[in-house]
């Protein structure tokens, strides 16, 4: 396989930890550089800019295990996150640091007519390559906005990102193998693993209907280059328009199941309120669970910071970006008075329907004083966002409609 030197540096970098070593504090320390400190805009929002391996200087929420979120400007660029600063979400310690990818393999098993063992070479000659451009975001994304607090990790509006990915999809996969009668979920496990015996396995499930519909996928490449490591080197699954949590690294093992999977992370871990809105009364317990699915509709103001200062009477360009879980964004609308009238903006390219959708629209300011600059999106069957955040206990799903305060001068 031919690398860049940038990555086999990388590479060589991770594996002096040894091959499947954890990622533990001491070791990162030696290979990463400290260069900044930002301050997220909620309370103890205090935290560190480092540079991993493969990643430019990204804001840490833990090292042990890896939490990276992305710095918000880096959504300015343009629709496409670069791989260098896409954000890492791990739940255990024991994360692999360096993969052979020609010892590599990945196991589909259970009830299945024929199970197979493929290397990366197999894979990837398993069926013709496909490519999607989806968004990963983390269930937590955007937690630390939640009042009142919710438990977890207090991440800003970082832990998100949008790539090309390219592989194979898990539908041909799962029909080489033969899909036996009365299979009704398929399970997916990778290589990271708790780091003390008897805590329980990240492992994730899908019903089978949806592992079949031709649009989940086997990823090995991020925006044209080789998965970063520390976003699933070598082959990760792609769970388009659904949270983070089913997007498995380092997937080594797919098993057809007859039964529901009741692992801890479907069965405790990852559940949202049973009802339309994912949400209670803040401070309350819901009464029923089911496990986190797909995105809500989003939108957010890339290229003006809170804070920032915009000149009296002359047009500022406003852009940003909007996305949902799969229906696709069809309008969104901008306001520059606290959300008393709205005009809608202008739509970007359509990078397909899983997507980061550009938006632009112009504000200039009359007169000197604060303005409050809102969004807010619409996708293709009518769902919107909130004016004020729908809480639940572990912080999920937020999508209220954002607002930039600025100062005309």
């Amino acid at each position: 396989m031919e690398q860049d030197p940038a990555r086999r540096r990388a590479l060589r970098a991770m594996g002096a930890l040894g091959a499947g070593a954890a990622l533990m504090h001491p070791a990162l320390k030696a290979l990463a550089a400290t260069t900044d400190h930002v301050e997220l805009p909620f309370d103890n929002g205090g935290r560190e800019l480092i540079a991993f391996p493969q990643k430019r200087p990204l804001i840490v929420l833990t090292s042990r295990p890896p939490q990276l979120e992305t710095p918000f400007p880096v959504f300015s660029e343009g629709p496409i996150t670069p791989n260098d600063a896409f954000f890492v979400r791990y739940h255990w310690s024991a994360v692999p640091t360096a993969i052979d990818p020609q010892s590599y393999r990945l196991r589909v098993g259970g009830k299945v007519n024929a199970p197979l063992e493929l290397s990366l070479d197999e894979l990837k000659r398993l069926a013709d390559p496909v490519e999607i451009i989806a968004v990963n975001q983390c269930s937590g994304n955007s937690r630390g906005h939640f009042s009142p607090r919710a438990n977890g990790g207090q991440l800003s509006n970082g832990a998100m990102g949008n790539a090309r990915w390219t592989g194979v999809p898990l539908k041909k996969v799962l029909e080489r193998a033969g899909v036996q009668a009365g299979s009704v979920q398929v399970s997916f496990d990778g290589l990271d693993r708790p780091p003390l015996e008897g805590g329980p396995d990240f492992i994730k499930a899908l019903h089978i209907d949806h592992a079949l519909d031709g649009e989940v996928m086997l990823a090995w490449a991020m925006n044209g280059e080789d998965l970063p490591m520390l976003n699933g080197y070598p082959v990760r699954l792609i769970v388009p328009g659904h949270y983070g949590t089913y997007w498995v690294k380092h997937l080594s093992d797919i098993r057809v199941l007859d039964t529901p999977f009741d692992g801890f992370w479907m069965a405790a871990a990852y559940r949202v309120p049973d009802n339309a809105c994912a949400c209670v009364e803040p401070g309350s317990a819901p009464t029923k669970t089911i496990p986190i699915s797909r995105f809500n509709v989003r939108s957010f103001i890339t290229n003006v910071a809170d804070g920032a200062k915009l000149p009296v009477g002359r047009e500022t360009v406003v852009r940003g970006i909007a996305f949902d879980g799969g229906y696709g964004v069809t309008g969104v609308a901008f306001s520059a008075d606290g959300g008393q009238t709205w005009t809608e903006a202008r739509l970007g390219k359509d990078l397909g329907k899983y997507s980061f959708r550009e938006w632009q629209a112009t504000f200039k300011p009359a007169r000197r004083g604060t303005y409050e600059l809102k969004v807010r999106a619409i996708n293709r069957i009518g769902q919107s966002q909130p004016t004020d955040s729908l809480w639940n206990p572990p912080g999920y799903m937020r999508n209220a409609v954002e607002t930039t305060r600025v100062m005309a001068a």
